[in-house]
């Protein structure tokens, strides 16, 4: 038999969407698009500016890690500007708090100071490999057919968090102070080499 013969090859498997509505844990990995805005902070390469439109926004890629869609994956955008108006990057910046809430078990009505330490990043780099719990929510594609997204991260108040989160609990960072460096690891799990972007590691 050739390896070019494909007549014993297996047929393609479909599959069908995932149900909207659908908690799924999920790992996010940001796709660095280049460009960078130091005066917002914006480093490392990871924001995406669109040419035509001067948006920028984190193109994101959620897998499924376990249950009957693992290995799944869904695409979606966290808006960080529009040249319309606030509105893309308010929503990002929710997007982005709820995430942060789910995967480090932070109740969204905590506002003590070891929660809104855990409401702070230093870079995107942070996101990069972030687990948490998602929503499944249905969207159109280009060619008008539904597509499975993420955008939104279910937190610790939903009674269904515990379960499927695992039981994630996360030490409380020793620093408490607004300004003190976030004591959270970065969510990759590796120790950052300075001067190359979390991607590139």
């Amino acid at each position: 038999m050739s390896f070019f013969d494909f007549n014993s090859a297996s047929e393609q498997t479909s599959f069908d969407l995932i149900p909207k509505g659908a908690l799924v844990r999920v790992r996010m990995t940001v796709k660095p698009g280049g460009f960078d805005d130091a005066s917002q902070g914006w480093t490392g390469g990871y924001a995406t500016r669109n040419d035509n439109t001067g948006s920028v926004y984190l193109n994101c890629e959620f897998v499924v890690m376990e249950g009957q869609y693992a290995r799944r994956k869904m695409w979606s955008l966290i808006g960080l500007y529009s040249p319309k108006g606030p509105e893309w990057s308010n929503m990002g910046r929710t997007f982005i708090k709820a995430v942060l809430n789910s995967a480090r078990a932070i109740h969204p009505n905590d506002n003590g100071p070891a929660a809104q330490n855990a409401r702070r990043i230093s870079g995107f780099a942070d996101l990069d490999g972030i687990e948490f719990l998602g929503k499944v929510d249905w969207e159109k594609d280009q060619n008008g057919q539904d597509k499975c997204v993420i955008k939104s991260a279910v937190t610790p108040d939903h009674k269904d968090y515990a379960a499927l989160m695992g039981g994630v609990s996360h030490p409380a960072p020793a620093a408490n102070a607004p300004n003190a460096p976030n004591a959270y690891p970065q969510a990759t799990g590796r120790s950052p080499v300075p001067g190359r972007p979390s991607w590139a590691q």
